[in-house]
C-alpha cells in the first residue's frame, strides 16, 4: 500500500503493515508492535478466572430431576379428588364468633467493638548490650500469660465465611447478599397473619385450614411444582382468610386460587384452569375461579413479593453447610408446621431456623447449633426449642390421623424415605 501526497514527500515512501513507516532508520510501527505485544504480555497477567456464564435456569436442575428420577406410579398415594370434600362434610361446624376468644401475642442491633493497636517505638542511643541481656529469657509470670492467650484464641469458635466459595459467582450477590437478608427480616412481619384470625370466621374452623392445607400438599406433589409455590400458596391462604370471610363451600376454591396465583408468581409452567377444576372434581366453574382469583388479588392488594420461610431456609441451610439429608428433613418438618394453625405464631425466620436445628438433631442424636448458625439466623438454640418441640411432636405423629398427606409425601424414594426417621425425642425433655 502506498501513501502519496504532493506537499509531504515522506509519506510517499512505501508503507508496510508488517514492517511500519520507515522514519529515519527506525521503524515506528515495529515499535508499535512490540508495544502491543508487551501490553498482551502484561494483560494476561491481570486477567482471572473464567467468565461466569449467565444462563439462567428458573428451576434448578437438580430441584427438579435429580431427587425425582425417573417418575414411577405411587401405590402411596390415594386419589385426591374427592378427598377433600369428603374430609370438610365430616368436620364439625365452626364456633359463632362471639363464643370464640382472642389472643394477641406481641413478638420482640448489633455493637460493634473496635480495637485499636498502638505501638511506642522508643528510640535509644546505640549503646554496647551485654551479651547476657540479648540471651535472657521470658520470666516465668510472661510465659504463662502469652499461654493463657493463645489458649484461649484456639478455643474460640469461629463465624465461618459461607459466602467465599460464591465470590466469583455474579447470581449469588455475594456484596448484596447481607442487605437482601436485612431487608427479608425487616419485611417479614408484613407477611404474617394475627394468630388468631379464625376468630373472625364464622362458617369455617381451624381443622378445615388444616385439611385444605394438607390436601394442597399432595396436590403440589402431583403436579410437580417448585418448594417456593407452596410455601406462597399457604401465605396467601392465610393472608387472605384473616382479611375475608369465607363459607366452608368456597374454601377449597381458595386453596386452588391460592395456588394458581403462587404458580404465576413462581412457576415457568402454569397449569391452567381447566387442571384445578378437574383436581377439584369439577366442584367449581372456570367462572368462578376467575372471580375468585380477581377477589384474592384486589383483597390482597397485588403483594405477592413477601418473604416465605423458603428464602430464610436456603440462607440458613448454607449456613448449616447441610447435605441432602439434612435438606429433605428440614422441609418435612416445616411442612408438617404449614398443617398446624398454632405454628402461625412464629415468624418464618424462626420457623426455617427450628426446623432446621430440628432436624440436626434428628439425625444426630445430639443437640447442635454452632456459631456461624446462630449469627446467621440470630436466633439463639434457646429461642428455637419451643417451637422445635412442637414440630417434634408433629414428626411423632405424622402417621397417625386423617392428616398424613406430608408423612406420605416424605415416604417415598423421591424424597429419600425422610419420614421414617426416629424423632428428637430428647428435645421433649425439658430438663435439658
Amino acid at each position: 500500500m502506498v501513501i502519496t501526497d504532493e506537499n509531504n514527500p515522506d509519506l510517499n515512501k512505501p508503507t508496510n503493515l508488517q514492517g511500519g513507516i520507515e522514519m529515519g532508520n527506525r521503524k515506528f510501527g515495529q515499535e508499535i508492535i512490540q508495544n502491543r505485544r508487551a501490553l498482551n504480555v502484561i494483560n494476561q497477567g491481570l486477567v482471572g478466572g473464567r467468565a461466569y456464564p449467565y444462563v439462567v435456569n428458573k428451576r434448578a436442575l437438580s430441584e427438579k430431576h435429580e431427587i425425582c428420577g425417573k417418575k414411577q406410579s405411587d401405590p402411596v398415594h390415594r386419589p385426591i379428588t374427592r378427598k377433600f370434600a369428603a374430609q370438610i362434610a365430616n368436620t364439625q361446624p365452626a364456633c359463632p364468633p362471639e363464643t370464640k376468644k382472642a389472643n394477641q401475642s406481641a413478638s420482640n442491633g448489633f455493637g460493634a467493638s473496635i480495637f485499636v493497636d498502638e505501638e511506642h517505638n522508643s528510640h535509644k542511643e546505640d549503646q554496647p548490650v551485654p551479651m547476657f541481656l540479648e540471651q535472657t529469657e521470658a520470666m516465668p509470670s510472661e510465659t504463662d500469660e502469652t499461654e493463657e492467650v493463645e489458649m484461649e484464641d484456639i478455643a474460640e469458635d469461629p463465624f465461618m465465611d459461607i459466602d467465599s466459595c460464591d465470590a466469583k459467582n455474579p447470581l449469588a450477590v455475594v456484596d448484596y447478599i447481607e442487605d437482601l437478608y436485612a431487608y427479608y427480616r425487616k419485611m417479614e412481619s408484613f407477611s404474617c397473619v394475627s394468630p388468631n384470625y379464625m376468630a373472625q370466621q364464622c362458617d369455617i374452623n381451624e381443622r378445615m385450614r388444616s385439611i385444605l392445607i394438607d390436601w394442597l400438599i399432595e396436590v403440589h406433589d402431583k403436579f410437580e411444582l417448585m418448594n417456593e409455590t407452596l410455601f406462597l400458596t399457604v401465605n396467601i391462604i392465610d393472608r387472605f382468610l384473616s382479611q375475608q370471610t369465607v363459607v366452608r363451600k368456597k374454601l377449597q376454591l381458595v386453596g386452588l386460587v391460592a395456588m394458581l396465583l403462587a404458580c404465576k408468581y413462581e412457576e415457568v409452567s402454569v397449569p391452567i384452569v381447566g387442571d384445578l377444576i378437574l383436581i377439584s372434581d369439577k366442584a367449581y366453574t372456570r367462572k368462578e375461579v376467575l372471580d375468585m382469583e380477581s377477589l384474592m388479588l384486589n383483597t390482597l392488594q397485588f403483594n405477592m413479593s413477601v418473604p416465605t420461610p423458603y428464602v430464610f431456609m436456603r440462607r440458613f441451610l448454607k449456613a448449616a453447610q447441610s447435605d441432602k439429608t439434612l435438606e429433605q428433613l428440614s422441609f418435612f418438618l416445616i411442612e408438617l408446621s404449614f398443617v398446624e394453625y398454632e405454628m402461625l405464631r412464629f415468624p418464618p425466620s424462626l420457623l426455617a431456623a427450628a426446623a432446621i436445628y430440628t432436624a440436626q438433631c434428628t439425625l444426630n442424636g445430639f443437640k447442635q447449633w454452632s456459631k456461624t448458625c446462630e449469627w446467621h439466623t440470630s436466633y439463639s438454640e434457646d429461642k428455637l426449642l419451643d417451637c422445635s418441640r412442637l414440630m417434634v411432636g408433629f414428626h411423632q405423629k405424622a402417621a397417625t390421623g386423617k392428616l398424613t398427606g406430608v408423612h406420605r409425601k416424605y415416604s417415598t424414594s423421591k424424597f429419600g424415605y425422610t419420614a421414617k426417621s426416629e424423632p428428637a425425642h430428647f428435645l421433649l425433655d425439658t430438663q435439658l
